[in-house]
């Protein structure tokens, strides 16, 4: 069975809220590495990044053609965060250093906003501890503190709450879309729960799964 995802036609605005939904294998969490510059598509008609409104949109097709990884590793870096559906914090640092982990990657200097994040998201009292001493959705928020302490251009989140029980999911979650507001960060999300991500306003992006029979074939198309 072979899978295909098609992206026609997509537009994102600075500083908007966007959800991608559906049911497990829809070509979801493809989709994020392909915003995020860690998947390359098999062909490109045209794929820009505008990481600043005065700025000129940067031409991510380009890159990929001319085999510019690192370029593209340093946008990664410098304007995106990612928050993955397992946390994917480093086990021997603290809560404080995860979250800080991208700052100090950067050079930018401690100035309070890991302090802030963890008090937003209700793990100050955890700052110095190691994450396996966490449950499962203290770990998840480091892991959004983290994603935002370098204030990126973008965040991108890959079913950030898919391992907590409802109620947990939708307070954090509600917690991370008042971050995002609060720092301007444009957002993307995957979800299979759109009813409560409807409620934090997000628009969400149409796609279709369609199955060739002729050929095998299983493709989603994603438009919005």
């Amino acid at each position: 069975m072979a899978f295909r995802l098609r992206v026609p036609s997509l537009q994102i605005a600075m500083g908007e809220k966007i959800a991608l939904t559906g049911e497990s294998g829809c070509g979801k969490s493809t989709m994020l590495d392909m915003l995020a510059f860690l998947l390359k598509p098999s062909a490109i008609g045209a794929f820009c990044f505008r990481p600043q409104d005065e700025k000129e949109p940067l031409d991510v097709e380009a890159y990929w053609k001319a085999d510019k990884l690192n370029k593209l590793g340093d946008l990664r870096k410098r304007h995106l965060g990612y928050v993955i559906q397992t946390g994917g914090l480093l086990p021997y640092l603290t809560v404080r250093d995860n979250i800080n982990l991208c700052r100090k990657v950067l050079g930018l200097k401690r100035d309070g906003t890991v302090e802030h994040l963890a008090a937003e998201l209700g793990i100050a009292n955890h700052l110095n501890k190691l994450p396996d001493t966490l449950s499962t959705g203290e770990r998840q928020r480091v892991a959004i503190g983290r994603a935002l302490a370098h204030k990126p251009t973008i965040v991108i989140a890959d079913e950030p709450t898919a391992s907590l029980d409802p109620y947990a999911a939708k307070r954090i979650m509600s917690h991370f879309i008042g971050l995002v507001e609060e720092l301007n960060i444009t957002v993307i999300l995957a979800s299979h729960a759109w009813g409560h991500i409807k409620q934090l306003g997000l628009r969400q992006l149409h796609h279709r799964t369609v199955r060739h029979g002729d050929s095998n074939l299983t493709e989603t198309i994603v438009s919005g």
